[in-house]
Formats: C-alpha cells, structure tokens, sequence
C-alpha cells in the first residue's frame, strides 16, 4: 500500500525504518515541527525527520491538521494508509476520513487499559508486572477506536519505563507491519473496545514525581521506575531536588534503615523506606548528568545520619537536567 507515516520522537523510529524496508511504499512522514531542547535550547528536528530526509522521503511538519491547506497536502498523497506512532498532536475527522484503509495507530499497551500520552510509563507506576501493544484505528476519541491485534509484554522487575518503552518500539514495528499487511489483503478484523475497563494515562508531572520514601519499597520502586528518564522521580538532598532514576538488586545484607535513610557500601547506595531497604542504580544531583548511585555516595561524605527528603524544601527547578531533553523523547501520544 501507498503509506503516510506519521510519528514524532525517537520510540517512532523502529517502526518508520521497518515500514521502509517493507513491500509498502512511504510516499510522505508527518512530523511534528522543528522543537527547542538540550542545554542550549536550540531548535531540533524530530528523530523521524532526521530519517526521513536521509531516506529521501518528504516531510510535512504542520502546526495542526485542521487547516484546508494541508488536509489539500494529504489529500494529493494519495495514500491508502496511514501509520501512526508516536505523533503527538491531534488528528481531526476530516483528516482520518483521507485514507481509505483509515489511520492505524501502534499503542504502548493493551487497550482499552492506559489510554493516552504515557502508557508505558503508568504501566510502571502502577506496579504492573505485564502490560502490552496495540494496533487500532484512530476515532475521534482519544485511543477509543478498534482493536486490530495486540501483543502481550512483560515488565521486568527492575525495568524502567524509559527501557520498557525503547524495547516495545522495537517490538512493535512487526506488529505494526502484520497489520498493515492484514488490510492490504483484507484479513483484518477491527474489534470494537469495551470502554468499562478503560484507564486513563495522562501525562506525567514533575509535581506527581516526588518521592514519598515512607511508602512501602514495592511502591517506591514503581514510583521510581515509571518515572524515569522523564520527568524522573526526585526527592531532596541538602535543600536541592535530587533525581532517583533506576533501583538494582541489592547485593549483600541490608541494615535496618528507617525511610529516606541512606547507607553507602562499597558497590551500592542503599535507602530506607516504609518497609525493606531499596539499592539506588541511577541519580543526577541538581544541574548535573545522572551518574551510578554509588559513585556519587563514595564522594558525598555521607554519615550514619544522611537521608534523602529532609524537611527542608527545596526551590522548584529552573529547569530539567540536560539529559532529561527532549520531553516528548519520553511521552508518547496520538
């Protein structure tokens, strides 16, 4: 078939380069605009636009889709399809009405569960041990419309959503290429949603990313892990926000440490919660890249007596840490 390919940040791309080394041709990429990022603040091309004008292949870059002048555009593609991961931005009645064979979104999760920007990521946060992948057709609705076929994907105990999510891209671009190929040749069946079991995820916030260390470790944990690389979950150290962005295994015998207590040994940075002691894996100290937990301990003179989230607040920051740039590198939305 004749394919638009409409996706956005880095998670889009597995499927893009699958989509080009198909039988379908991608006559056109629809890409959200040119977005300021990084340190400097400069303005970046979208990781799908990158590849496409590699590939050779045109690139529309619309504010929105409403406008007559670029439902024009779509119209003369001609296309018979269009494939969507990862976009970012709303797509109106009359632009799904083009395509005859409609648009066909590839979703982080089983749906009707984590409808929204961050699936993979509410998956986490809510102590998920599995969730899923999902082709559909766009509606009106926010991820309401038919299920073409879904893919079942564990989470790993210690996987971040930010892992989770890079390793669904990959494994989403033949999901997303079977049920291309099921339209092209007729054998799709859409089914419809049962809205009763629909949750919703929305999209993640700096101010629901602070850490209540008080929580049992299970719970902490899934804090941490949903949250990470972004907004990443944080808590405080000496009046400033600290980011906590990946928990490991905890390697030898864990004192008693009451929450939010912190305890260095030689390989490992160890915290208390409301219940066991959590292994730290991954922070970043305000206004620096993250680094091994265990490293930044073995030169922060910890004591017996140091502790993450101490009464004393810290100011908001000014901004996120360079590594955490590009935001919508780490939402994914229709």
């Amino acid at each position: 078939m004749r394919i638009l390919f409409a996706g956005t940040p880095e998670v889009a791309v597995p499927s893009f380069r699958a989509l080009l080394d198909s039988p379908h041709e991608v006559v056109a990429v629809l890409t959200r605009p040119d977005a300021r990022s990084g340190r400097g603040r400069a303005l970046r091309p979208s990781p799908v636009r990158v590849l496409a004008e590699e590939e050779g292949v045109p690139v529309l870059t619309p504010d929105s889709l409403r406008g007559e002048d670029v439902l024009s555009q779509l119209r003369s593609l001609d296309v018979e399809a269009a494939a969507v991961v990862a976009y970012g931005n709303l797509v109106p009645p009359a632009a799904l009405a083009i395509p005859p064979h409609g648009w066909v979104n590839l979703h982080f999760s089983l749906l009707p569960a984590w409808r929204g920007a961050a699936p993979a990521q509410r998956a986490v946060l809510a102590g998920q041990e599995s969730t899923g992948m999902t082709t559909f057709l766009l509606e009106k609705g926010m991820d309401t419309g038919p299920v073409l076929a879904t893919r079942d994907v564990a989470i790993d105990p210690f996987e971040t959503a930010g892992s989770l999510l890079d390793r669904m891209a990959v494994d989403g671009a033949p999901l997303l290429l079977e049920t291309l190929d099921a339209l092209a040749d007729g054998t799709a069946r859409p089914v419809p949603q049962d809205d009763e079991g629909a949750t919703r995820a929305a999209k993640l916030t700096p101010a629901e990313a602070e850490l209540d260390l008080g929580l049992p470790a299970p719970e902490v944990s899934a804090r941490i892990r949903g949250m990470s690389p972004h907004p990443g979950a944080w808590t405080t150290w000496e009046g400033q926000r600290m980011k906590v962005l990946g928990v490991e295994p905890v390697r030898s015998e864990a004192p008693p440490l009451p929450p939010g207590r912190l305890h260095a040994t030689r390989t490992q940075l160890l915290i208390g919660t409301g219940s066991e002691p959590l292994a730290l894996a991954r922070i970043a100290p305000a206004g620096r890249r993250p680094m091994r937990a265990a490293d930044w301990a073995r030169g922060a003179g910890l004591t017996e007596d140091s502790s993450f989230g101490a009464a004393d607040r810290c100011a908001d920051d000014p901004a996120d840490s360079p590594a955490d740039r590009p935001a919508d590198e780490q939402e994914t939305t229709r």
